[in-house]
């Protein structure tokens, strides 16, 4: 069964941020700097705890997953924007 997280990052060193961004990628969608939504099964979050826990420094770093409930439901459209709105990411339509 899949997840909805929030993951949020704040990372001290430039090139520890830099291989957060780019592991994160691998995970989800980014909705803000530093701050993605990601629909994960178990392994799957496990595996990004594992990849981000070998980037990080303990003492200076902070990652942040915040469950939001199963993809598709209630909370996955109870994020509120003050300022510029809110572009949900699955949502958004390309023409090319």
């Amino acid at each position: 069964m899949r997840s909805a997280y929030i993951v949020a990052y704040d990372i001290s060193n430039p090139d520890r941020l830099r291989r957060v961004f780019r592991t994160m990628r691998g995970y989800g969608d980014r909705i803000q700097y530093s701050v993605f939504r990601c629909e994960l099964s178990d392994v799957e979050r496990v595996r990004l705890e594992a990849a981000l826990t070998e980037i990080i420094h303990q003492r200076e770093d902070q990652v942040l997953l915040i469950p939001i409930g199963p993809p598709g439901g209630r909370n996955d459209s109870a994020i509120r924007a003050l300022g510029r709105a809110f572009e949900d990411c699955e949502r958004r339509a390309f023409v090319v």
